[in-house]
């Protein structure tokens, strides 16, 4: 398994701290001969043919102070499903960096699952996450003065903090006086975890509940669990279940034990014991895409099931190799000539709304002054289709990709790039990759980037699936920017709610939204609303809605009108954003709308959190200035009229008076209502508590730029060239 080409290879720079200074040399060869033993113990129970070789102390400090590349193994905590397998992982590529003449470090770095956080504080810590693993990153990799990072990339928050705790420890070392090497880096994303299968016992439990609400005239309900009961079995369908079983308990269908029998049923069936990334494309899938899409990742290892075999293993560290002392592939570089690429095949995927706080975040850590603007100027210059069928309920998850990849049937990335260069998307095929190769020269020889026998069953599809692709960033008189997934609502929702009307119904909260909608008074507290709508509004609104069908409104056919989407409702949960309350994700709510009829097919929430990648329907987050900032968010009460018009890119508070005269026009002053915003105000001070004080996000750019802290916002502004 030696290397020889690599044996002598040594980091060009000025600077050597091992080399000038006493007791890195003192201190580290115990810590690297541990892991170089330890992996060797790990690998040789399954092939004894691994032998390291000469490890010794003296040669380690020799190859120390012969600035041999330095090279740390970066994994997260096997509390999270996604590490359970690191184990021969690391231990492969730590035996490969010693056998290639380097010196090998490992550090773990804790990785919040998004999943087990939902719908508590946890997810209050969520995003605060991805800054401090910035933080914690970049001390190791800067305090032990290491050359180049081979990460282990999971989900949720842990590969975009890495990326940026590379990327600002390579802005760092750009400065004329640190004479250092740039920071290179691979990420080779963790495998996919297959998704569960209801039991048999639980599906006729569901059952049940579903014969009786149908026997007791809830026949919205039965459907709604019906439908659920279709997807793969995963932590967001368990969530789904989690609010219908909830509807059915308050509906006397089930009782409480019930309900909790077969919700413990369903999560001891969730996921495989292998572990893995969620097989549903959330934030963990979207950031393989994402740190696929911007070179970092060797096509061996983007779409692994299980643990890699130790030739891709070999494979990934000499690539790894292969980049050093070529500043072209630094971090910062490579980020730069791909952030427009990686854009386009963002919006192409369909990916996470989350990546709109990521990307950004990332750039400002490498130094670039890149917003939400920056993404969408790019998305504008060269729309993208949408080529990627994925589906939970049609057997085209992502486990059902990596099982096309690994039968040769698509080549992951290359055929994305491939794909949209043959659609004519501007792609950058010049931009560099950590195999060494540009785009262009990794797909020069991809004739056919999807199999054809694949026909319907393919994710990656060669034939767009719909030209509307990607997440919409919208504007209007109460905000300065918001964000919509236009991949994750339906054709008909696309279509019905451009040019709709909508009433707010306040939270202040996600749990209050929650109870709500759960309720078995819903309905009756969502008619108050209109009832108190005042003069004709309510006529008017229903009007515009459908188009002259309904001119009035009717107690009798309530219903009616929300299945029709002629009555419709915008959900607003405030004081959710990064300083109110860490930008925790409104997934609950989210699913709650998704799979309740009635709510999808007239609804909509807004907020100023964000949604989990998962997230389907008509959701729009990222709502900026936040309530807590005093943003117009917080000013919204129960009863204001929000236009949404998806084609212009526009959400409005609508002058109730302009509508009842026959027209809508957005109002060029909101309502001050000061009592309200301060009584808001002070319970957003009070709920604040709930956070530890180390993990508080009040002081960060907002979501236009990442939320990354001051330090780095400012030095993306003013970067030295």
């Amino acid at each position: 398994m030696t290397n020889d080409n690599f044996q002598e290879l040594v980091i060009e720079e000025s600077f050597n701290s091992y080399r000038e200074c006493i007791q890195g040399i003192a201190n580290e060869p115990i810590c690297v001969r541990h892991t170089v033993l330890k992996a060797w113990e790990v690998v040789s129970a399954l092939d004894g043919s691994f032998d390291p070789g000469d490890v010794t102390l003296d040669e380690i400090v020799r190859r120390l102070v012969l600035n041999r590349p330095r090279i740390v193994v970066i994994a997260g905590s096997i509390d999270h499903p996604a590490h359970l397998r690191d184990e021969l992982h690391i231990s492969l590529a730590v035996l490969r960096i010693w056998q290639n003449g380097g010196v090998p470090f490992m550090f773990g770095i804790p990785v919040i699952c998004d999943g087990t956080a939902q719908n508590n504080i946890g997810q209050s810590y969520s995003l605060v996450s991805r800054n401090n693993t910035a933080s914690a990153v970049n001390i190791n990799f800067e305090g032990h003065s290491y050359h180049a990072a081979y990460v282990l990339s999971s989900c949720d928050k842990f590969p975009s903090g890495v990326l940026c705790g590379l990327a600002a420890a390579d802005l760092a070392r750009s400065h004329r006086d640190r004479g250092q090497a740039p920071v290179w880096a691979m990420f080779i994303p963790e495998h996919v975890l297959r998704g569960g299968v209801i039991p048999e016992k639980t599906r006729a439990r569901l059952n049940q509940v579903m014969e009786k609400a149908r026997a007791q005239g809830h026949a919205d309900l039965a459907e709604d669990i019906a439908e659920n009961m279709r997807y793969i079995l995963q932590c967001s369908s368990d969530e789904a279940f989690l609010g219908q079983l909830s509807r059915a308990v308050r509906l006397d269908l089930i009782s409480p034990s019930e309900s909790r029998t077969i919700l413990d049923e369903l999560a001891a069936a969730t996921c495989d014991s292998k572990g893995g990334v969620c097989a549903f494309n959330g934030t963990g899938n979207s950031s393989r895409t994402l740190v696929s899409a911007l070179g970092l990742t060797p096509p061996s290892a983007e779409l692994l099931m299980d643990a890699p075999s130790p030739v891709v293993v070999a494979e990934c560290v000499d690539a790894l190799y292969r980049s050093l002392n070529h500043p072209e592939f630094g971090v910062s570089n490579i980020l730069q000539r791909n952030f427009a690429n990686a854009v386009r095949i963002h919006n192409a995927t369909g990916s996470s709304t989350n990546i709109l706080l990521h990307l950004p975040a990332i750039m400002r850590y490498a130094g670039f002054d890149v917003t939400i603007e920056d993404y969408e100027r790019v998305r504008k210059a060269t729309p993208v289709p949408e080529i990627f069928a994925h589906s939970l309920t049609e057997g085209r998850d992502t486990f059902v990709l990596a099982e096309q990849f690994a039968r040769g049937q698509n080549r992951g990335m290359d055929s994305l790039y491939r794909i949209l260069a043959d659609q004519g998307v501007a792609m950058d095929l010049d931009a560099p990759t950590m195999t060494g190769k540009t785009w262009g020269e990794r797909i020069a020889d991809l004739r056919q980037p999807v199999a054809a026998e694949l026909g319907e069953k393919s994710v990656i599809r060669t034939v767009p699936v719909r030209e509307v692709s990607g997440v919409e960033v919208l504007r209007g008189n109460f905000m300065s920017t918001a964000v919509v997934k236009l991949a994750g609502m339906s054709n008909r929702q696309l279509t019905h709610f451009d040019d709709h009307l909508f009433i707010v119904r306040y939270y202040e909260n996600e749990r209050a939204c929650l109870e709500e909608m759960a309720s078995v008074d819903l309905f009756e507290n969502l008619e108050q609303v209109v009832k108190n709508l005042p003069g004709q509004v309510a006529d008017k609104l229903l009007s515009y809605n459908s188009r002259g069908e309904v001119s009035s409104f009717d107690h009798d056919r309530f219903q009616e009108l929300l299945k029709k989407g002629f009555l419709s409702f915008a959900f607003v949960l405030a004081g959710q954003g990064p300083k109110a309350f860490g930008m925790p994700e409104m997934f609950a709510p989210s699913q709650s709308l998704r799979h309740h009829q009635l709510l999808e097919a007239s609804s909509l929430l807004i907020t100023d959190g964000r949604y989990s990648g998962v997230t389907k329907g008509a959701c729009i987050g990222h709502v900026t200035p936040e309530s807590y900032e005093g943003g117009g968010i917080g000013q919204l009460a129960d009863g204001d009229l929000l236009w949404l018009r998806i084609k212009a890119q526009c959400l409005d508070v609508v002058d109730p008076a302009s509508l009842e005269a026959g027209t809508a026009t957005p109002l060029t002053e909101l309502p001050a209502r000061p009592q309200l915003v301060t009584q808001r105000q002070e319970q957003m001070h009070d709920r604040i508590w709930q956070i530890a004080a180390s993990n508080l996000m009040t002081d960060v750019a907002g979501a236009e730029k990442g939320c990354v802290p001051p330090a780095v916002d400012q030095r993306a502004l003013k970067r030295l060239e």
